[in-house]
């Protein structure tokens, strides 16, 4: 009788770990899914606003060059025109619009690059699943989750050759 229930017992435990193990793997592989949606979500994002807001300071920029002379032209012909400069304010130039852009560029690229550590964060955590014992043991689908992190040309070649030369000052 004893025996019987610690076989039992025993059964019921592995299968309470077969299943717990399969359901991790298989919510660490449907997270992966998501945060691969999202990488691409904040990516479009993040070149959406760039590229409008980058649109938006050129077109200002042009607009002050074309209609700066203009304005300037106009106030000082006349009587006393040398003059008047002393009295009146000119328009100046707004850098804030640059300065809002800058900090967007910023934002947006700690957003996206947040979101690729979440991903190899999932991917250390599954592959760890899948190597650590007991969890080992009882886990069906033994397949890693396959993603490329997006970096750019310069990035890939500094990590095939092991040297960062380039300095900016």
């Amino acid at each position: 009788m004893i025996t019987t229930i610690v076989i039992v017992s025993a059964v019921v435990v592995i299968i309470i770990m077969y299943m717990s193990y399969n359901n991790r793997e298989v919510a660490l592989r449907k997270e992966a899914e998501a945060q691969e949606g999202k990488i691409t979500t904040v990516h479009d994002t993040m070149w959406k606003i760039l590229k409008d807001k980058a649109g938006v300071t050129d077109q200002y920029r042009e607009t002050f060059e074309k209609i700066y002379p203009e304005l300037i032209a106009g106030r000082y012909s006349g009587d006393n025109a040398s003059m008047k400069w002393i009295q009146e304010a000119n328009p100046e130039f707004d850098t804030s619009l640059y300065k809002d852009l800058m900090q967007s560029i910023e934002v947006q690229r700690t957003a996206f690059a947040h979101a690729q550590q979440r991903m190899l964060d999932i991917i250390r955590e599954h592959s760890t699943l899948l190597e650590t014992m007991p969890a080992c043991w009882f886990i069906r689908n033994k397949n890693k989750i396959e993603y490329v992190v997006i970096s750019s040309d310069r990035t890939n070649n500094v990590i095939a050759s092991r040297k960062d030369n380039d300095t900016l000052f």
